[in-house]
């Protein structure tokens, strides 16, 4: 999950997927913004066939935060 999310965060904010690190948090760190923290929410979304509880969202601050929503989501 960890490197799927990744490569989204790659493929979103064109930067290398080797670079991203569990604890660096995607605004602060990785440079995006509520729009692109959206977006990489509906995609996560979209490929994975669920729902991501919006109270949920607000929380996510870090790249291993992300992983493991996606990871209680799919259980």
């Amino acid at each position: 999950m960890f490197e799927k999310v990744c490569n989204m965060l790659s493929d979103q904010l064109g930067i290398d997927a080797g670079s991203i690190r569990p604890e660096q948090e995607v605004v602060k760190d990785l440079g995006a913004d509520s729009l692109d923290v959206v977006e990489l929410m509906m995609a996560l979304e979209d490929d994975y066939h669920i729902t991501l509880p919006e109270g949920e969202i607000e929380n996510v601050k870090t790249v291993q935060d992300i992983v493991d929503m996606m990871n209680k989501l799919q259980k």
